[in-house]
């Protein structure tokens, strides 16, 4: 196997593993409504996620390992496409909350300020923050 191949298949692995977890908060309330849907459509496009493994995911997304970034700022854009996914739904529930949190610690966010930061990350979204550069910078300087 080549470097090339080794890279492909971490890659793919990882855009599978990150839309698994979009896919957990998108079923955390029981149902996937017609604008989760589209986004997640779009975002596996995006992903270069095929139909076959699109439908394996939807099935169960438990299969795929998170496979959290190395970076804070990768953190930043995988914490941003999950919670758009809440608010797409507009109804919040304490479960889609609680499923940000656990899946905030699996992508590497630290377990005592994970609640904390998916708190500013939903009110950013809420106040229609729509560029993960803004998402981003309001994150790292959430306590000016």
């Amino acid at each position: 196997m080549s470097i090339k191949d080794l890279y492909s298949s971490g890659f793919v692995a990882r855009n599978q593993g990150h839309f698994a977890a979009i896919v957990r908060v998108a079923l955390s309330d029981g149902r996937i409504v017609e604008e989760e849907q589209l986004f997640l459509k779009r975002l596996a496009n995006k992903l270069n996620i095929g139909e076959v493994v699109y439908s394996e995911i939807l099935e169960d997304p438990t299969n795929y390992p998170i496979n959290p970034p190395t970076t804070y700022n990768r953190r930043l854009e995988r914490l941003f496409d999950l919670v758009r996914i809440v608010y797409v739904d507009l109804d919040i529930k304490e479960k889609q909350i609680a499923m940000l949190e656990r899946i905030g610690v699996g992508l590497g966010f630290a377990p005592v300020n994970v609640e904390f930061i998916v708190q500013k990350a939903l009110q950013l979204i809420g106040d229609g923050v729509l560029d993960v550069d803004t998402f981003s910078e309001e994150i790292k300087n959430m306590n000016r």
